[in-house]
C-alpha cells in the first residue's frame, strides 16, 4: 500500500500518485514471483517469451529469473514449428526451480509431450483401438504416433510376420492398446490382436453360412510349395496344388498370385478345427467322366509329353488326362536306361492304351505297341542252323550275352562254348566288345530267347580226333594243373585235360597227391581209357613205358550206386582169384574191406582195392 501522506510531504500531486499502487504491485510479484503458478520441478507453467537470442529463446515465467530454451526444441520429428516471437506466451516444463549458477532450467518439448501423453491418457485406456500413423522402424518393431509415440512389436504387425515391415513406415494403421506404463511414460499396442478379433467375429459368422459346394469369393494371402491360403474374409482356407486344376500343376504361382481375388469351391469343413478346403478345379466337371468311352483299351492317340521321370514319362491327351508310358513299354529293341534318350518334354508321341485305373486315375500307355515287334520276324530270320556274326555286349557267369542286331542278344552258354575244354567262366574264351561268329541253336519267340553256340561251329574232336590220337597203354606227356582229394588233373593239350587218379600216382598206398606231385609239374603218364561218350580220359603213372593196360578197367562213366556195386565186384573177382591161386577151390573168404580208395573225376571213377596193381 502507498503512503499518501508521505508521498504530499514531498510534493507529489494527486494526479502523479494516480495508479502508482498497481504499477507497485506488478514490480512486487515480477520480483518475488505470481502467486497463481506452482513453480515446483517438472510442472508446466506459462511464460513470456522477452527475446530471441541467436539460438537462445529468453522466457519469463514470472521467477526470480529467466529461463533459456533452444530454438531447436520447436522442431519436433523433423518438422519445422513456427519459432515463436517475443511477446508470445507459451507453456514450457520447470524442470529445475534453482540450479547452482541460479538459473531456472526449463523445456518446451518436454512441456508438449506430456501435454500430449497427458491427453492420451484421458482419452483411451488398455483393449482400446487407437488410429496412427508409423514414423520409422526402431530395434524390434515399428514406432507408431497416435498422438504420443507408442511401440508396436514386430511379432504384433500382422498374423503372419511379414518377410519385411518396412512397407508399414508412412503408413496409417489401426492397433488395440496392449499395456500402458505410466510411470515410465510407455505405450505398447499390436495390429496383429485387432485383426485376430475381428477375424474371430467374422470367422464366427462366416463359419455358420458356409456349406459345402458353395462358390465363394475370397483373397490369396499366401502362396507355399504345397498350395494357397484363401481370406473368404474372415477365415483362410487351404487351395491345395492338386485341387487348383484338373491338370497338372507342379507350381501354385503358376496359378494363382498373392492378392489374386477368385471364386473358390467349399471343398470341404472342419467347423472343429476351423479347416476349410478349397477347390478350383471342381467348378467343373472332371474330364475322367466317361474316360473309357473317350479312350477306349487298344485304342491309339496323340499326346504332348509333359514329364519324365526314371521309371517312364507321362503324357498328356488331354488337359487334366495324363498317361503313364513305363520304360519297358516305348521300345521292342532298345535297352533304355533312361527315358530322355527316347523322349524329352515338349514331344508329341503316338501311343497305344493299356489299362485305366478308373478310381485311382491312372492310365498305362505304350508307345512300342504303336511300332512292328521285331521279336515277331526273329524265328524266320534267324532259323535253328543259321550262322550269325554279333559283338559280346555282356557277360555273366553262366554265359555271354551276343548281340545279333539291335535290340536282339542270343544267349551263348559256357557249355555251348568249347567240346574239349572246361569252361568256368565265359571270360575264359570270350571278352566283352568282342566280335565273334556263332551258330543259332534255337529260337523261343514267345520267350524272346535265342540260343547261340561257338564250339557248334566245328566238328567234335570227340568223336575223331581225340579217339584217333590217344590211345589206351599210350604213352603222354602232360602239365599238372589242379589237385584234389582224389586224383590229379593233367593238361595233355590246350583245352584237353585226364584225370590221374590218386591210385593211380604209384604202387605205394598215398594219403594225399601232394606227396607225389604239385601244380606246375610236368608227368609223363599212361592213358588208361577213353571215353568219347562222356568226354573223360583216364590217365596212371604207374608202368608207363608196358603199354599195357589192365583188363578189368571199369567201363566209364560210373557213378553212384553203379560206381560201388563194380568195386564190389570187381573185390569179389580178385579173391576168387587169390583163393584158386591158394589150392582152396572153394567159396572165397570174407576178407576186411581196409584201404579201400575211389573218387569221381572228369575220367568217371577210379577205384583200387589192396593188392590189385592193375
Amino acid at each position: 500500500m502507498v503512503n499518501r501522506n508521505l508521498l504530499r510531504q514531498f510534493e507529489a500531486h494527486d494526479e502523479d500518485i494516480e495508479g502508482l499502487d498497481d504499477i507497485f504491485t506488478q514490480e512486487i510479484a515480477a520480483w518475488v514471483g505470481r502467486e497463481d503458478q506452482d513453480y515446483e520441478a517438472n510442472k508446466i507453467v506459462s511464460g513470456k517469451v522477452l527475446e530471441i537470442r541467436g539460438d537462445d529463446v529468453v522466457i519469463d515465467i514470472g521467477y526470480k529469473s529467466e529461463g533459456i530454451i533452444k530454438l531447436d526444441e520447436w522442431k519436433e520429428d523433423g518438422a519445422d514449428t513456427p519459432p515463436p516471437k517475443p511477446g508470445d506466451t507459451v507453456e514450457v516444463l520447470l524442470e529445475t526451480a534453482e540450479s547452482e549458477d541460479g538459473t531456472i532450467q526449463l523445456s518446451y518439448r518436454k512441456a508438449k509431450r506430456q501435454k500430449e501423453w497427458n491427453a492420451v491418457l484421458a482419452k483411451h485406456k488398455e483393449g482400446d483401438v487407437v488410429a496412427g500413423k508409423v514414423l520409422k522402424k526402431i530395434k524390434g518393431g515399428l514406432l507408431v504416433n497416435i498422438g504420443v509415440n507408442v511401440f508396436l512389436p514386430a511379432s504384433q504387425v500382422d498374423i503372419r510376420r511379414p518377410q519385411s515391415i518396412d512397407e508399414y513406415i508412412e503408413r496409417t494403421i489401426e492397433c488395440v492398446i496392449l499395456k500402458i506404463d505410466e510411470q515410465r511414460r510407455n505405450i505398447v499396442v499390436s495390429r496383429r490382436k485387432l485383426i485376430e478379433d475381428r477375424r474371430k467375429i467374422q470367422k464366427d459368422k462366416l463359419l455358420g453360412e458356409l456349406e459345402v459346394g458353395q462358390i465363394r469369393t475370397g483373397v490369396v494371402k499366401n502362396i507355399a510349395e504345397f498350395g494357397a491360403f484363401v481370406d473368404l474374409g474372415g477365415i483362410d482356407g487351404l487351395l491345395h496344388i492338386t485341387d487348383m486344376g484338373w491338370h497338372r500343376v507342379t507350381n501354385p504361382r503358376d496359378v494363382v498370385q498373392i492378392d489374386q481375388t477368385l471364386e473358390v469351391y467349399i471343398l470341404h469343413i472342419d467347423r472343429e478345427k476351423e479347416k476349410i478346403a478349397l477347390s478350383l478345379k471342381h467348378k467343373t466337371p472332371s474330364p475322367w467322366q466317361n474316360i473309357e468311352a473317350k479312350y477306349p483299351i487298344n485304342s491309339r492317340h496323340t499326346g504332348e509329353v509333359v514329364n519324365i521321370m526314371p521309371y517312364g514319362a507321362f503324357v498328356k491327351l488331354e488337359p487334366g488326362i495324363e498317361g503313364l508310358v513305363h520304360i519297358s513299354e516305348m521300345s521292342w529293341i532298345k535297352r533304355i536306361a533312361d527315358p530322355k534318350e527316347i523322349v524329352q518334354i515338349g514331344d508329341k508321341v503316338e501311343v497305344q492304351v493299356l489299362n485305366i485305373n478308373h478310381d485311382k486315375k491312372e492310365i498305362s500307355l505304350g508307345m512300342k505297341q504303336c511300332q512292328s515287334n521285331p521279336w515277331g520276324e526273329v524265328a524266320k530270320k534267324y532259323p535253328t542252323g543259321t550262322v550269325i556274326t554279333g559283338v559280346v555286349r555282356n557277360l555273366t557267369n553262366y554265359g555271354a550275352f551276343i548281340e545279333i542286331e539291335e535290340g536282339i542278344d542270343g544267349l551263348l552258354h559256357v557249355s555251348d562254348m568249347s567240346y574239349v575244354r572246361k569252361v568256368s567262366n565265359p571270360s575264359e574264351v570270350v571278352q566283352k566288345g568282342q566280335k565273334l561268329t556263332c551258330v543259332v541253336l534255337s529260337v523261343d519267340q514267345e520267350r524272346k530267347r535265342v540260343a547261340l553256340g561257338l564250339k557248334q561251329m566245328g566238328n567234335d574232336p570227340w568223336e575223331t580226333d581225340i579217339p584217333a590220337r590217344y590211345m589206351p597203354g599210350q604213352k603222354v606227356r602232360g602239365k599238372v594243373t589242379k589237385l584234389t582229394n582224389f586224383g590229379v588233373f593233367v593238361q595233355l593239350e590246350e583245352g584237353l585235360e585226364g584225370l590221374l587218379h590218386i591210385s593211380e600216382l604209384t604202387d605205394a598206398k598215398v594219403e594225399s597227391p601232394e606227396e607225389v606231385v604239385k601244380v606246375g609239374d610236368e608227368v609223363d603218364v599212361k592213358v588208361l581209357r577213353v571215353d568219347a561218350k562222356d568226354r573223360k580220359i583216364g590217365l596212371s603213372m604207374k608202368n608207363v613205358d608196358d603199354n599195357t593196360v589192365p583188363d578189368d578197367v571199369p567201363d566209364l562213366p560210373i557213378e553212384g550206386p553203379e560206381a560201388e556195386k563194380a568195386m564190389e565186384e570187381r573185390a569179389k573177382a580178385t579173391r576168387e582169384k587169390e583163393a584158386k591161386k591158394e589150392g582152396g577151390g572153394g567159396k572165397e573168404k570174407e576178407q576186411p574191406r581196409e584201404g579201400l580208395r575211389g573218387g569221381m573225376g572228369s575220367a568217371g571213377p577210379l577205384f583200387q582195392l589192396p593188392g590189385d596193381k592193375s
